[in-house]
């Protein structure tokens, strides 16, 4: 499991959560605004020195007007192809034992 904001896998979400705030047109000072905090933050995520959650990714997506959904589902085709692995189109289902 990749914990270190080093790890190849984190650089891609890293890389993609740049883009798409680029893409939105929106710098880094307007994006700390809209977070609630500064353009410090926001730089400290994007090169890794602070961890993006979940919720940050989402409150992240959602400032900038990209859906969380098709954004992650973008870096997982990413970091499959980073992996040079094929991407799995749907999760498996376990069935319990009673």
């Amino acid at each position: 499991m990749a914990r270190s904001t080093h790890h190849r896998h984190y650089q891609v979400l890293l890389r993609l959560l740049r883009e798409l705030r680029e893409q939105a047109g929106v710098t880094q000072a307007a994006m700390g605004e809209r977070l609630g905090n500064t353009q410090t933050f926001v730089s400290k995520l994007e090169r890794g020195e602070r961890r993006v959650d979940l919720v940050e990714f989402v409150e992240i997506c959602e400032i900038l007007n990209v859906d969380p959904v098709g954004s992650f589902a973008l870096f997982v085709e990413r970091r499959g192809a980073e992996k040079g692995t094929p991407v799995r189109k749907k999760a498996s289902k376990t069935t319990g034992s009673g």
